[in-house]
């Protein structure tokens, strides 16, 4: 449990209920720093990292509350650490249920995963990315909406390990925002998921695939969004 005495965990005490004032730095220092800490411990004992994914949680915003949020800085390195939190503890669930079910397939584990917790599909996303099913994650990433932005830390981080998983992370990305999805996307997003999957694809040789998939994609009807994003990519609608 979070509060067991059985492991000390280095973040816990900094982060105390109005622990930085009003500095945002030091605030984004120790955030990474926690972040760091538990997916270190989360890659030896997941059940542990989710414990403290849970106690990160737990503090965070009240050891936060004073900060000057005006640069945006401790926004993002607060997000990213919810996220990669957030991670361990629904990779951990989802090797509970697998142990528990051995002869239940993945995808089906998944699936019933996602259907009991609305709204999270970008988190089991990463956790089925992160137990190794990269078909099942995609999957998924496919027929229901997942965070952009989850999307496109996934084509960053495989660009280069497995960039074919990589390009269809991105892809999904940009789907997603063409689609409307995701909160206050900017245009920053559109060119960071459009650069990045640019890049995998170059990995494994399918940028003309990729060109073709998002002129494809600034002519679907079902894109709402996609004037924005190719008004950001400095593109035209009407594509042949």
């Amino acid at each position: 449990m979070p509060g067991s005495p059985a492991h000390k965990w280095a973040f816990a005490p900094r982060f105390r209920r109005h622990a930085f004032g009003w500095r945002s730095q030091p605030a984004v220092q120790r955030v990474k720093e926690a972040t760091a800490e538990i997916l270190k411990v989360a890659k030896k004992d997941p059940a542990l990292g989710a414990a403290g994914g849970v106690l990160f949680l737990e503090r965070v915003s009240p050891a936060l509350d004073q900060v000057d949020s005006s640069s945006g800085a401790i926004g993002t390195a607060v997000n990213h650490a919810i996220e990669a939190s957030q991670g361990t503890t629904f990779l951990s669930t989802f090797r509970s249920v697998a142990k528990k079910y051995p002869m239940k397939p993945a995808a089906k584990i998944l699936d019933d995963l996602v259907a009991s917790t609305p709204g999270q599909e970008g988190k089991w996303f990463a956790a089925a990315k992160d137990a190794g099913l990269y078909d099942e994650a995609m999957a998924l990433a496919t027929r229901t909406p997942c965070d952009p932005r989850t999307l496109t830390r996934a084509t960053r981080d495989f660009a280069s390990t497995n960039p074919r998983f990589a390009v269809e992370a991105g892809m999904a990305a940009l789907h997603w925002i063409a689609a409307g999805y995701g909160y206050e996307i900017t245009g920053l997003d559109v060119r960071s998921a459009y650069s990045r999957t640019l890049q995998a694809a170059k990995n494994c040789n399918a940028v003309d695939e990729v060109e073709r998939r998002v002129r494809e994609l600034l002519t679907a009807p079902e894109s709402p969004a996609k004037d924005f994003v190719a008004k950001v990519l400095g593109r035209t609608t009407d594509m042949k």
